[in-house]
């Protein structure tokens, strides 16, 4: 399995960052093809009242890098690449990695 992370820093502002992300963005990023997964989760603080070091982290998966390439590529995940400095004000890290499960979700 192939994964991007995208690690959005903290937006100048976060009510219009989640309105823009849930009634904007998510739409155009739902038309991309081919997604193996994809989670969404914003960043909690480790100790209390320390500011997390992200805002949002999202995972996108696909059976391989070429297949998240080919994604990326298609018209709809260009337009999803080019909407996010519309509402990242607080800047968007892309990080590509190959993933190993070693215990899948729901397995305990």
């Amino acid at each position: 399995m192939f994964r991007l992370t995208v690690l959005y820093g903290h937006p100048h502002d976060p009510v219009e960052f989640d309105r823009y992300y849930q009634q904007v963005h998510l739409p155009l990023a739902r038309k991309m093809q081919g997604l193996r997964g994809w989670t969404i989760g914003k960043c909690q603080e480790v100790e209390p009242g320390q500011r997390p070091a992200f805002y949002m982290i999202v995972g996108l998966y696909a059976e391989s890098r070429a297949a998240m390439e080919a994604i990326l590529a298609s018209p709809a995940g260009q337009a999803a690449v080019a909407d996010v400095p519309n509402f990242a004000t607080g800047g968007a890290t892309f990080l590509y990695n190959d993933e190993e499960v070693l215990l899948p979700v729901g397995v305990f």
